[in-house]
């Protein structure tokens, strides 16, 4: 019996090791130690603690985290309020020699540590009860929380932490020290949004080859092939572990994650894993170069600062402390947006701000390749009457919440309902315009976006109450939009669509899509009228919308993720997706085409939902926080019922698109 109890015990611990591990919480330490046997309840620690060596006094605060073999507190000087975080081990818990040397070494290792990018060591003592470790208080916690809350991160912030991550690191390894243990979660991040390396539980001086250890130490998701294969840690163990913290900051998940730990172990060891398409070249070449199965084959730290990942894309000087909670939106940024405020005063300015502009770009240097690129392209530029300075107020672009009274619905049969989900907003337009009154008659608009509101007002007065999704879901490709760039205030609205055309709304109310094989031009001044043309041959009078149309192609390519897993139609008869209108509110983002196709994606935990018709017949499509598409018949949700989300986005769509209508009538 007792044997039996035995093997029962050895499956529930292999199987909680397994569950940790996926979840990247395991840390494997340098001896399994079997855990110390519960003793007698220890007597609670003291809020007020006293260093028996200098007879200060601090105050113990609330705990920030937990470790193998110690707890985290916030811990505060009384005699200067400064506040740290303070690392508290228990003497019991390093009762035995082996665990006392683990800690004098983590002292000893840290210590000696003083870097902007490295958590501060300050202070160490102990007493009776537990030995006491002074660190730099980081504020927003750490990266595995901020991932926790965001999914993903953008390209520019991972270039961001990325610098400051190689930064510290490059300390480490010029002092002959090993992390051993690079991970999310041991990535602070302080009050100004500076990264920090922190945790030296399992630090080690560098060794040659031929004496290294080789103990299997570290996290089971971020291990390297060589410490799996008991070859030892050097410098390319934590290259490795570092193309997987990248990996997990652009995709939301580690690359070798696996159900099971021995297979995931298997793809470490094979150097088996995805690249996903919405990854940028350079992020992938940067990331299977940090991956690379041999150590020799990795690059070393001066190398990934030289990576076109690195060089190349934007990377902002500064995070705001939203982005623990929210993608950032940076707009174009600096010094492209200095280039493009003097370029604005070229293109809607007068004759004295062109040849001002057009002087100062004869001195424009080499350092930026884009804006160098464009530089001929914006001498030819001509000030064509055709591009006016009218543009909508802040208020009519941005939109806000309508607090209007809704006159009275009228009920309709289920079988009249039914046909008006059928209907089909054909693409008769021909053409697009935006919330410009200027280039866009205001029957057609209206009728788009009276449509798109008599199908969802309808749906959602006759839908039944739900918990859950409809059981029939189908599988189909239709044009939605991935990325987009708010820069109204000078320019306009730019947007990525799943088939890769980008188009832009320009203020004055004219469109401008470049398609997918990056060749053609589509113009739309006004309804029924449309240009097209060739990139190499534009009209001299479209030079200046062309020049910011690519640059709005280029930062969306280079600065934005894809915004879920939903295929790309790829049917070339299907009519082209130009954007009518679109309102920002503070909840949410609704984009609204010509023919029909209706997208709102929401801020706080990037869901989107998108109606389109599809073969005769409405489609809803959901993606879910973790970017998961979900796509329904309306018809199906109109029997079936939905759950409370999906219903309650539903009707913020309904009252966003009501707005375009009221303020047509206004």
């Amino acid at each position: 019996m007792d044997l039996l109890r035995t093997i029962a015990c050895q499956q529930h611990s292999r199987m909680c090791e397994q569950t940790l591990a996926k979840s990247g919480e395991l840390r494997l330490s340098r001896r399994a130690d079997p855990p110390t046997p519960p003793a007698a309840a220890a007597p609670e620690m003291s809020r007020i603690i006293t260093d028996p060596s200098t007879g200060k006094c601090y105050c113990r605060g609330k705990v920030l985290g937990k470790g193998g073999f110690a707890k985290c507190y916030e811990m505060t000087d009384l005699s200067t309020n400064r506040v740290y975080a303070a690392k508290i081990i228990p003497h019991t818990r390093v009762a035995k020699p082996h665990q006392r040397e683990k800690i004098d070494r983590e002292i000893e290792l840290h210590r000696t540590l003083f870097h902007r990018h490295i958590v501060h060591f300050y202070h160490h003592f102990e007493d009776k009860e537990n030995i006491y470790i002074l660190l730099e208080h980081c504020s927003r916690r750490s990266m595995a929380h901020i991932l926790k809350a965001r999914k993903v991160l953008t390209e520019p912030e991972v270039r961001y932490y990325l610098r400051q991550i190689v930064s510290g690191l490059k300390c480490l390894h010029e002092q002959g020290i090993l992390h051993r243990d690079l991970k999310l979660g041991n990535f602070f991040i302080n009050e100004s949004m500076e990264l920090k390396i922190g945790d030296f539980g399992l630090a080690a001086k560098l060794e040659p080859v031929e004496n290294r250890s080789r103990t299997i130490c570290g996290t089971p998701n971020y291990l390297s092939p060589e410490v799996l294969n008991k070859q030892g840690h050097g410098c390319e163990s934590d290259i490795w572990a570092m193309g997987c913290v990248m990996y997990t900051m652009l995709l939301g998940r580690p690359p070798f994650e696996t159900t099971n730990l021995k297979e995931t172990y298997r793809c470490i060891r094979e150097a088996r894993y995805t690249m996903p398409s919405s990854l940028s070249s350079s992020a992938k070449q940067l990331i299977a170069s940090m991956l690379s199965k041999h150590p020799e084959d990795r690059p070393t730290l001066d190398d990934i600062t030289q990576h076109d990942f690195l060089t190349q894309g934007f990377t902002p000087d500064r995070l705001s402390q939203s982005c623990c909670h929210y993608a950032p939106d940076f707009h174009l940024s600096s010094p492209a947006k200095n280039f493009f405020k003097k370029a604005a005063a070229a293109l809607f300015g007068g004759k004295k701000d062109k040849v001002k502009f057009l002087d100062n770009q004869n001195k424009l240097g080499k350092d930026d390749d884009e804006i160098y690129k464009l530089k001929s392209d914006l001498k030819k530029m001509s000030l064509s009457n055709q591009m006016n300075n009218k543009s909508p107020s802040d208020e009519e672009q941005r939109g806000t919440n309508c607090d209007k009274p809704e006159t009275a619905p009228v009920k309709e049969t289920e079988q009249q309902i039914r046909d008006s989900i059928r209907m089909i907003v054909r693409g008769t337009l021909g053409s697009c315009s935006s919330s410009s009154s200027e280039s866009l008659e205001d029957s057609t608009m209206g009728s788009v976006a009276d449509t798109v509101a008599r199908v969802l007002k309808g749906c959602l007065e006759n839908m039944p109450e739900g918990d859950n999704f409809p059981k029939e879901q189908l599988n189909c490709s239709f044009q939605w939009v991935t990325k987009w760039v708010d820069y109204s205030n000078k320019y306009g609205f730019g947007y990525q669509l799943s088939d890769h055309t980008v188009g832009v709304l320009f203020n004055n109310g004219t469109h401008m899509s470049l398609l997918a094989d990056k060749k053609t031009i589509h113009y739309y001044a006004e309804l029924g009228q449309c240009s097209i043309f060739t990139a190499t041959e534009v009209p001299e009078k479209f030079i200046g919308q062309v020049t910011i149309l690519k640059y709005f192609a280029h930062y969306m390519e280079e600065n934005l993720m894809e915004g879920g897993d939903l295929p790309a139609s790829t049917d070339a008869q299907k009519p082209r997706l130009c954007l009518l209108q679109w309102l920002k509110s503070d909840r949410a983002l609704m984009m609204l085409f010509s023919d029909g196709t209706f997208q709102v994606n929401f801020y706080h935990d990037h869901t989107k939902i998108i109606i389109c018709n599809h073969d005769d017949e409405y489609l809803l499509t959901y993606i879910n926080e973790d970017r998961i598409s979900t796509t329904f018949r309306l018809s199906t949700l109109l029997m079936s019922g939905c759950s409370q989300n999906l219903r309650a986005r539903m009707e913020y769509a309904l009252n966003m698109v009501r707005q375009i209508s009221l303020r047509r009538l206004e």
